[in-house]
């Protein structure tokens, strides 16, 4: 079994607003191991990225509040720690991929400048040569042609993939263990999004780096992560493997998701399906489970009390009264069946 790099125990985040107080994320826990990839995805708004900005320490304080659980990274404990130690911590242990790579460079800066700027801020002992050495390497790695050539270029002189390639190339600069990519292919069109996931799959092989994948597309998932949480009005409703989440699904947030996920390789003409109403205000969250105003299936129970997590298997838990031995039985909708055979029929194919 390999090492538990990061525990994340009933994190609890607000924001202080002219409204009121924001519920951002309300009590989420999960764990990531050594090499392994975990995906949190869900809609706009359902704290995926606060929750990933949190385990960098950067979340504004204020308006952000740390309200309650702890962030366990190598066994210590970073929610307490002054901005100065979580500074060490990021880049050397901890680094993040943002959605944007035009925001992310510096566009007065040439790429290489920007590459071995970091590598010289966390290594005090290497030299100027090395440290070009090292980036024109890094540049290599994620893909670029003529590393030696780009490397004098500015970031206007790339395409928005290479873009991209180059931010990764920033986040490896100090080999750190774990990478957070929060929605790092959105900005890209569909047949890079694909070469920058084989390429951070790749990545992860060879140098065993953890990663954390934000992302509100499932289509995505399939392909890179170990493991999923599925969140929703700042909690995680449904986690699990890759397998149970696509083969099995049982929170019907999570039907929805897959549901609404257009069907590309099978060629079948369909309306796209959409999930009801919309996200609860978070300043109020609702009584009992945030998703019954919007879940077809919803019993009294569900706007009276919040279901717990409940356990499927060793590795698969959803929090849904439908998974209580009192509730009736649901079959998984036939629209979210024909994905989840779709699926089982590709991993066939392709020898899974």
């Amino acid at each position: 079994m390999s090492k538990k790099l990061l525990e994340v125990n009933d994190l609890k985040i607000n924001f202080k607003t002219y409204a009121g107080i924001v519920q951002a994320v309300r009590g989420v826990s999960f764990e990531l191991y050594e090499g392994e990839t975990l995906a949190i995805v869900g809609e706009s708004g359902s704290g995926k990225s606060v929750t990933s900005n949190s385990i960098m320490k950067l979340i504004p304080q204020p308006p952000g509040i740390y309200a309650g659980g702890e962030i366990l990274f190598d066994g210590r404990d970073l929610v307490p720690l002054s901005e100065k130690e979580m500074a060490k911590v990021r880049g050397n242990d901890i680094a993040m991929i943002f959605q944007d790579p035009m925001t992310a460079l510096n566009p007065t800066m040439r790429v290489g400048r920007q590459i071995t700027e970091v590598i010289l801020k966390h290594n005090k002992n290497v030299s100027n040569a090395e440290a070009k050495d090292r980036a024109i390497k890094l540049l290599d790695l994620v893909g670029i042609p003529m590393p030696e050539k780009r490397f004098r270029q500015y970031p206007h002189e790339f395409s928005g993939g290479m873009r991209q390639r180059v931010v990764i190339a920033i986040a490896l600069a100090a080999d750190p263990k774990l990478l957070i990519a929060d929605e790092p292919t959105t900005a890209l069109d569909v047949t890079i999004q694909a070469q920058i996931l084989e390429l951070m799959k790749d990545i992860q092989k060879k140098s065993n780096t953890s990663i954390i994948f934000i992302t509100h597309d499932l289509g995505v998932v399939a392909n890179v992560a170990d493991r999923v949480a599925v969140m929703y009005a700042g909690q995680i409703v449904e986690y699990g493997t890759v397998n149970d989440i696509f083969y099995n699904p049982r929170h019907p947030y999570t039907w929805g998701l897959l549901g609404s996920m257009p069907d590309l390789k099978n060629n079948v003409k369909e309306e796209l399906r959409t999930i009801p109403g919309s996200p609860p205000d978070l300043i109020h969250p609702p009584k009992g489970d945030a998703f019954a105003a919007r879940n077809e299936f919803a019993m009294a129970i569900d706007y009276e009390q919040e279901p717990p997590m409940f356990k499927i298997s060793d590795t698969h838990y959803a929090k849904t009264w439908l998974l209580h031995p009192d509730a009736p039985e649901v079959p998984i909708p036939d629209a979210v069946q024909q994905r989840i055979d779709g699926y089982l029929k590709e991993a066939e194919e392709n020898g899974k």
